[in-house]
């Protein structure tokens, strides 16, 4: 009777154990689902010369975000996203963070909340239009490169400072579509040198988390090299983008 008792005991131990663990999983598998969410405020329209303040408020599931790795605003007026302007923001311990900034001439302005936190990446995008919204600096005949995309679909490419011949350099790229993750899609890095622009290597990127993906390249050469990302999926999606990297010796 003894024995059967001490059995009894042991088994019930061991599966009070075997769900404990499975709890612990459980838990730790539905953090892991939690998305990043970043509400961007901004005005709709303002004027020239004056101060607009950008905001954008950080939560994970029901928590602020107060410790973000990194928000920094990226701001470029309409059809000139080649030469936008990133501005880092303050993180007033509360889960936002936030700039002030002006327009120096009417236009319609975009911009993007480049924020990284928990793992993880997104980048909400929204646009001002200051005074009429119609820009005078340019004259229109004037060609402007700039990347064209489906509606919803974002990319940025962590463009690799200070690339030198021969050394891994990280190719690192993130995209979303609709302000979430685009998840589980085929992503390729094209690359050539300008020099020999008929040899073009492609290599597959590998999703590192959510909407993240990326690889490892070594140069072979000091020269400008030219990039373009591409991205599809299942359902159809076909963007691609091109970038210009500088490699040194």
């Amino acid at each position: 009777m003894r024995k059967s008792r001490i059995i009894f005991i042991l088994l019930t131990i061991t599966i009070l154990a075997a769900c404990d663990a499975k709890n612990e999983n459980t838990d730790a598998g539905s953090t892991e689902l939690v998305p990043l969410e970043v509400e961007f405020s901004v005005l709709e329209t303002a004027e020239v010369d004056k101060v607009v303040k950008l905001v954008a408020t950080v939560t994970h599931g029901e928590e602020s975000v107060v410790d973000a790795d990194d928000v920094t605003f990226e701001i470029w007026e309409q059809g000139m996203e080649d030469e936008s302007t990133k501005i880092e923001a303050t993180n007033n311990d509360d889960g936002t963070y936030s700039i002030e900034t002006t327009f120096d001439h009417e236009a319609t302005y975009e911009m993007y909340a480049h924020v990284s936190a928990k793992d993880m990446h997104t980048m909400p995008k929204k646009s001002i239009i200051i005074g009429s919204g119609v820009s005078h600096n340019h004259d229109d005949g004037q060609n402007h490169e700039h990347a064209e995309h489906a509606d919803g679909f974002a990319m940025h490419f962590m463009k690799p400072e200070l690339v030198t011949v021969g050394e891994n350099t990280s190719l690192q790229v993130h995209v979303q579509l609709d302000n979430h993750p685009l998840e589980k899609a085929n992503v390729r890095f094209e690359i050539w040198n300008e020099e020999t622009p008929d040899k073009h290597e492609w290599i597959d990127a590998g999703e590192a988390t959510a909407g993240e993906y990326s690889r490892d390249f070594a140069f072979p050469e000091a020269s400008n090299y030219q990039i373009v990302i591409h991205v599809e999926n299942e359902d159809g999606l076909h963007e691609h983008q091109e970038f210009e990297i500088t490699v040194t010796e």
